[in-house]
């Protein structure tokens, strides 16, 4: 089955063709559809099964156009990897209209706070930053329509929990919630049990990574 038979706008489809991609990953292929109905989903998979792509590109192609407040946040557990999905789906996204702006510690304020400002569809964020920019104001989240957490497990054992269930208060109930996590521990399945709405389990953690897709 290709990318083409999934449901993924035109705009997308193109994105993904211009990086040289062409058949989906399994990943890909249980989670883009189940993304694209709306279901909350818990996926178990490890990093280079192309978890990036099974979430990203039903997003993008779901927000489809660029809006005035983020729509999309996508937590991270640190700076490395924000910046690796960052990176992505601006890829993805390359033949849209949609801002991703992207959050993490270790630099100055600045760029990142313009970048908000400005107007921006996707955050790509560890917990910690963005707390600061919402405490300082520099965006809100009360449009958001979809939260990603990503590595879920690493986040947890880097001492997120708090900060997540922070933003989580902050986002509106009615919203899409997406947990990717390579291991399902008691506290994963707590915060799962907290943030997601009857979700649909996709397990591939033995799945075999993808050559070069995010």
């Amino acid at each position: 089955m290709s990318f083409d038979s999934l449901g993924l706008s035109e705009t997308v489809l193109k994105g993904i063709r211009e990086m040289g991609y062409e058949d989906p990953t399994p990943i890909q292929l249980h989670g883009i559809p189940l993304i694209l109905s709306g279901k909350d989903v818990i996926g178990s998979a490890q990093t280079g099964t192309g978890k990036t792509a099974a979430f990203g590109l039903p997003i993008l192609t779901r927000l489809d156009k660029p809006a005035q407040q983020p729509r999309a946040l996508i937590l991270e557990p640190t700076r490395e990897l924000a910046s690796q999905v960052e990176t992505a789906i601006q890829d993805f996204s390359k033949f849209s209209k949609l801002r991703t702006t992207v959050l993490y510690g270790g630099v100055k304020y600045g760029r990142q706070t313009d970048a908000l400002k400005a107007g921006t569809d996707i955050i790509v964020a560890t917990p910690g930053r963005l707390l600061d920019h919402l405490s300082q104001k520099n965006t809100t989240l009360k449009h958001l329509e979809y939260l990603v957490l990503d590595e879920a497990d690493r986040m947890l054992d880097m001492g997120f929990y708090d900060d997540i269930m922070k933003i989580s208060n902050t986002l509106p109930k009615n919203r899409q919630t997406l947990l990717f996590s390579a291991t399902m521990p008691p506290k994963i399945r707590e915060l799962a049990n907290k943030l997601l709405k009857n979700p649909e389990s996709i397990s591939l953690s033995i799945s075999k990574p993808a050559k070069g897709i995010m």
